[in-house]
């Protein structure tokens, strides 16, 4: 792709974020101006079956709750061009600049993030899905401590290992990769996120991971060697228990996310810090000298106006979210293949059948309803409620 795109779905693009193996990430607006975070994902990532996983994932990603360490998931389109997802924008430095520019963290701020960031994944986890990709890069360090993005792209992270040698993928990624998905398994468990974890809190600690070389071939072949255990130089002695526990060879002897944030917790504890405090000890170390906002940065009179034209354009009508339509339709009428459902298709009927009245356009291939419709069938059937009340 050439250029930054003028418009994503209902966002108006203001500027380009970043860049990495996943695709490219743009602060964009949404037509009442509020500031959001749009990914588009690399255009080697579109075949049909990860297409759908994506509409799934991203389905059950709009209805993750219970914590404010996760940036929310808004809207997707797994049947565009190219991919996007919209996500909340968290103003603040990614945990490897902090590190990297400012030094590593005192093991109280090291427990504090840890606890922290074990929240969150608890709660992707409730929603039984898995991140997938944690790392340094993606945690936000802002005004309200840490902030895990990148969340809602796990469909994209079961990747075969001939598939990880995209540039500026796996050298960022396979270091932070449990041995179960470096190896190509796609099956893995929660246990892979405990792994990333600990990753990020070594990093956090010492600076640098656990497994490291020139080439992502050559860290992958120490992640997948049981016989090669992880380089904790640097790390203070009252973490390494933990961090080891947690880079543990085979799943089943990592601890599970609860365990992790009552370890951090005992770590606090030790320190003479309760766990509010020492949040705030975080911000105030990794925000010292301000928090970067894009968002805070003057508009064009240009955009400003391309603004305008997207509130016109939304004023159309049609459905709030691509999730909750259907698949684009190709020229000619029929679905693309790529969008279509993978399911059996419904027989024909010999003839019409009138209909007492329109239907709107809330289904989408294969009879899927809007994720707003099915959430709230769902709350009525499980609590019984009256709908006639």
């Amino acid at each position: 792709m050439t250029g930054t795109p003028e418009r994503i779905g209902r966002y108006t693009v203001a500027k380009e974020l970043g860049s990495g193996g996943m695709g490219e990430v743009y602060l964009a607006y949404t037509p009442g101006g509020d500031p959001v975070a749009v990914k588009l994902i690399r255009s080697d990532k579109l075949d049909p079956l990860t297409r759908a996983r994506f509409e799934k994932e991203a389905l059950i990603a709009r209805t993750v709750i219970g914590t404010n360490r996760v940036a929310r998931f808004l809207d997707a389109d797994p049947f565009a061009d190219r991919p996007w997802l919209a996500m909340e924008y968290v103003a603040g430095r990614t945990l490897l600049s902090c590190v990297d520019e400012d030094g590593v963290l005192p093991l109280p701020l090291v427990a504090s993030l840890g606890v922290l960031l074990a929240e969150g994944l608890s709660a992707v986890h409730a929603a039984e899905l898995l991140h997938r990709d944690l790392k340094p890069q993606n945690v936000i360090m802002g005004k309200e401590g840490p902030m895990i993005i990148d969340f809602g792209l796990g469909a994209f992270m079961d990747a075969a290992k001939e598939s990880l040698s995209h540039s500026g993928m796996i050298i960022g990624t396979v270091r932070c990769m449990p041995p179960e998905q470096a190896s190509g398994n796609p099956k893995v468990t929660p246990a892979a996120d405990v792994y990333a974890l600990g990753t990020v809190l070594l990093y956090a600690a010492a600076r640098h991971y656990p497994y490291d070389g020139a080439a992502w071939e050559a860290v992958a072949v120490q992640v997948a060697n049981p016989d090669i255990g992880p380089d904790l130089s640097g790390v203070p002695e009252g973490l390494k228990p933990l961090i080891t526990s947690m880079l543990a060879h085979a799943p089943e002897g990592r601890p599970t996310l609860g365990a992790v944030a009552k370890a951090c917790g005992s770590l606090l504890k030790s320190a003479g810090l309760v766990p509010a405090d020492a949040r705030l000890a975080l911000i105030a170390q990794t925000t010292a000298g301000g928090t970067p906002d894009a968002a805070k940065e003057a508009l064009s009179p240009s955009f400003e106006k391309l603004l305008e034209d997207q509130v016109k354009i939304v004023e159309g009508g049609g459905p709030d979210s691509p999730l909750d339509g259907p698949p684009s339709v190709a020229e000619g009428g029929e679905t693309d293949s790529e969008g279509a459902d993978q399911g059996d298709p419904e027989p024909a009927s010999p003839e019409p059948i009138p209909t007492p009245e329109p239907k709107p356009k809330a289904r989408s291939a294969g009879g899927r309803l809007p994720a707003s419709k099915r959430v709230a069938d769902e709350l009525r059937a499980a609590y019984a409620v009256d709908t006639a009340l």
